[in-house]
């Protein structure tokens, strides 16, 4: 029961010929995480090293969903617009009750949030291949396949590591880097050598996950079927693939063992004729909600898998590792350049460690509501969400899944506002469309902040900006919001951007006299006027150190900053041993 794919791109270089290692980073798994990490670490210059164990990318079609956060974390490293022709720009879940009846159609809110589409179908080994393959223009990432973490040694100041061939039959190559980073899956290599254990639980339910082709579904949003006979999850592809997921019941089958043909035959009857050959892949398997103790062991993080594990009925198990991904990999290129302290590296556990298990608290809590045995209990669910869906409040809060958890960190590298109730510091950024430059042009507005920090002002004086640029605060662009339908007129020292769709006065026209500063992975780390420069300074100093840069007086507007530009620090100087395991 299989139509395996074309094979994946084999490793650029064997053992036997490979020069000594020199990398920064080791990034220990090459699925999404561990590929977005690689990408995003490379597009500030870090050089790393990405190994995996397995020959090729994966032919398992097992992540279904990429969401905007995630599109919009590709777009950060240059690689969306790859990505776009192997997803489907989906409208969302359309949820169905007792007898088929249907409930709710959850659409997000297409891409007003961060400028992607909300909800996105791709099958898995496509989006592998396409990020292995675009790493291929990334010179500072090397990547092996066949190729496994044997052993970690932690120092105060490197990372002494020992990888070799996955079968053992070459020496096993050890050399130190900066840090490590764990990418590898719920049976993790680097979260076994750090002793690090997994706290939640696992569920007894036994799921068939059926992947076929020829699928006459051509639905672009996912269906969950909750009628307690058999809940039931479809969820169409491009080219005629489809996602079947079936609860089993008792007798039917056991995780792990290979369901036969005519099981999965017959539980796809009501929805469509397969034969052998258009089933992709079959597996029974239960689910899992645990957390790592910790995301952060000195020189070493987990991110994915490796961290993480949670049931699928949110989407979210692959867009919480890209997540982490986002939100490590900028703070480490900080270190190695030498623009932050160590300290910076601690809010990773902090900032992701609630979010996380917000979402596996909702995967969890999804489960139980959308795919219940109980005929009672589903009949309860039915008329709850009927009736909720006659009020508006109720009507957007299921169709815009404002049930998912708030992403909002309240700890961590930001700076709380002393301000006006409803603060946007701690909150992603909107991603809105703007005109940008002389010939006014219309963009998403992180291609205009570029890739490091930014600081936006809104409706803010030269006065006002000569106060920032003195304040010490982090190095980065400075962008000029314009609201009332204005022409953007850039300035020395900054840009400027305008309305393009009406959206920019919705989103920042409560924050006349403030600015914004905005993190790497866009992120507000702080909202403030320009006299509380300063104390917003001193606040992040701690995490990221100020622009050392020297201020030329502009003669017709605001200082103008000259930024340095800083690559990583040349990890430790490396040595390469050679051992027998």
């Amino acid at each position: 029961m299989s139509n395996p794919q074309p094979p994946h791109p084999e490793p650029r270089r064997r053992f036997a010929s490979a020069a000594p290692v020199q990398a920064d980073v080791l990034v220990v798994g090459a699925g999404p995480t561990g590929l977005t990490a690689a990408h995003l670490l490379g597009s500030y210059g870090i050089r790393v090293l990405l190994v995996e164990r397995n020959p090729t990318t994966s032919n398992d079609a097992k992540a279904i969903s990429l969401d905007d956060e995630s599109l919009r974390t590709l777009q950060s490293a240059g690689i969306d617009g790859a990505v776009y022709p192997i997803i489907v720009p989906g409208t969302g879940t359309k949820y169905f009750g007792v007898g088929g009846r249907p409930l709710v159609h959850a659409r997000g809110l297409g891409d007003q949030r961060f400028g992607h589409p909300f909800k996105n179908p791709f099958a898995q080994p496509d989006l592998e291949r396409v990020l292995v393959e675009e790493l291929r223009g990334r010179p500072d990432v090397e990547t092996r396949f066949r190729t496994r973490l044997f052993s970690l040694e932690q120092h105060s100041d490197r990372v002494r590591v020992g990888v070799g061939p996955s079968d053992g039959t070459e020496p096993v190559e050890h050399f130190d880097v900066s840090y490590v980073l764990g990418c590898d899956g719920g049976r993790s290599t680097v979260r076994e050598l750090l002793s690090i254990p997994m706290r939640g639980r696992s569920f007894p339910d036994v799921w068939l996950v059926a992947d076929t082709v020829g699928d006459p579904h051509d639905e672009r949003y996912g269906m969950h079927m909750g009628d307690p006979s058999r809940p039931t999850v479809i969820v169409p592809g491009r080219d005629g693939r489809c996602r079947y997921e079936f609860l089993l019941h008792p007798g039917e089958g056991l995780p792990g063992d290979p369901p036969s043909f005519e099981l999965v035959r017959d539980l796809l009857r009501p929805y469509r004729e397969i034969t052998p050959d258009q089933v992709e892949r079959a597996v029974s398997y239960t689910f899992h909600a645990l957390l790592a103790d910790r995301l952060r062991d000195g020189r070493c993080f987990l991110l994915g898998d490796a961290a993480h594990m949670m049931p699928p009925f949110a989407g979210q198990g692959l867009n919480s590792g890209v997540r982490d991904a986002a939100n490590l990999c900028w703070k480490l290129a900080d270190v190695l350049a030498g623009r932050s302290g160590d300290t910076l590296l601690d809010t990773y556990d902090t900032e992701r460690r609630p979010h996380a298990q917000a979402v596996i608290d909702l995967s969890v809590r999804l489960g139980r509501i959308v795919m219940t045995t109980s005929r009672s209990r589903a009949r309860l669910r039915d008329l709850l969400v009927r009736i909720a869906m006659h009020t508006p409040q109720g009507h957007r809060y299921l169709t815009e899944m404002r049930y998912r958890p708030n992403s909002r960190v309240r700890s961590g590298a930001v700076v709380p506002f002393d301000g006006k109730k409803g603060s946007p510091v701690g909150r992603f950024l909107p991603q809105p469309r703007v005109l940008h430059g002389p010939q006014l042009q219309v963009t998403r507005l992180d291609n205009v902040l570029g890739r490091g920090w930014s600081l936006l002002g809104v409706g803010l004086t030269d006065a006002d900006w000569n106060a920032a640029a003195h304040a010490g605060l982090p190095a980065g662009k400075r962008v000029s919001v314009v609201l009332d339908d204005r022409y953007p007129r850039d300035r020395p020292g900054r840009t400027a951007v305008a309305d393009a769709d009406g959206r920019l006065q919705g989103l920042f026209g409560g924050l006349t006299g403030h600015f914004l500063l905005v993190r790497p992975d866009r992120l507000i780390a702080a909202v403030f006027p320009a006299d509380q420069a300063e104390r917003v300074s001193r606040s992040l100093r701690r995490f990221a150190a100020p622009a050392r840069d020297v201020s030329l007086a502009a003669s017709d507007g605001p200082a103008e900053t000259i930024h340095e530009v800083v690559r990583p620090r040349p990890a430790h100087t490396l040595t390469q041993s050679v051992s027998k395991t």
